[in-house]
């Protein structure tokens, strides 16, 4: 005997199948974990970073498991060079904002070159391929997804990381922000904030084992993540699973925001 329980709902796809989702910091880290989540979830994928064999092992790779990728050689800091490759794209349903950099440093140790390279990468760069992105959406009257690569460091503070709380608190703004005015267009913007994940960036800070306790005791699961934690969420923050949820960030972190 088949039990129907609200037979009149139907639990929404998390599907991309059909969807062209651009990923930039698409070769390596967290890029690289939601190009292949959301190729695995049926999406085409377009990988965007400055560094063309590293995007050519995740597209192989992509590939490889049945899926649709292809790459494209671009400094998402230098606008010219974002409207000449992402501004071409004829269609753009999903934006990941994954490219990012952190220089971990005191306070007054900070140079203003520093200072400029975060803000440029993680703010300024996911700004203007945000808008790139924006225009075709709009073009194609499709609506679509925006999802901003941020960190629990949007949300909380930390020594040594005043320039990247800044950039990644900023970016949590911009995401507010852009959701509340893209609505009308159907395009819905969220961020995704991990705490410390196991990646090429952030694996020599847990070189030192200070550094590591530390990090591991202010988590309550007691672990630091991995780049599969956030596989799940990048792809039902891009699905029709998650429809109504706009101008909001889901940390990834463990419990490091609920303390």
């Amino acid at each position: 005997m088949t039990i129907m329980i609200g037979g009149d709902l139907k639990m929404p796809s998390m599907r991309l199948n059909g969807q062209i989702a651009v990923i930039t910091g698409g070769g390596r880290g967290l890029g690289r974990a939601c190009a292949l989540a959301l190729g695995q979830a049926g999406a085409e994928t377009v990988l965007v970073s400055r560094t063309l064999s590293e995007l050519q092992e995740v597209e192989d790779t992509i590939r490889a498991g049945g899926g649709i990728a292809s790459s494209i050689e671009c400094d998402v800091t230098d606008a010219g060079q974002v409207g000449a490759t992402i501004g071409q794209l004829d269609r753009i349903d999903v934006l990941v904002n994954g490219a990012g950099i952190n220089i971990p440093e005191p306070f007054l140790n900070v140079t203003e070159d520093h200072f400029d390279q975060t803000m440029s990468l993680n703010v300024k760069a996911a700004f203007v391929v945000s808008q790139t992105a924006v225009r075709c959406m709009r073009a194609t009257g499709s609506g679509g997804v925006i999802i901003n690569i941020s960190s629990q460091m949007g949300h909380v503070g930390a020594p040594n990381r005043t320039v990247y709380c800044t950039s990644k608190h900023a970016m949590e703004g911009m995401t507010k922000a852009m959701a509340v005015e893209l609505a009308p267009d159907n395009i819905r913007v969220n961020s995704i904030a991990p705490t410390f994940i196991l990646t090429p960036m952030t694996e020599p800070f847990f070189e030192d084992q200070e550094f590591r306790k530390d990090t591991i005791d202010r988590i309550p699961l007691g672990h630091i993540g991995e780049m599969e934690d956030i596989m799940g969420a990048v792809v039902f923050l891009a699905s029709p699973a998650a429809a109504m949820i706009t101008g909001t960030s889901l940390p990834i972190d463990g419990g490091w925001t609920a303390w």
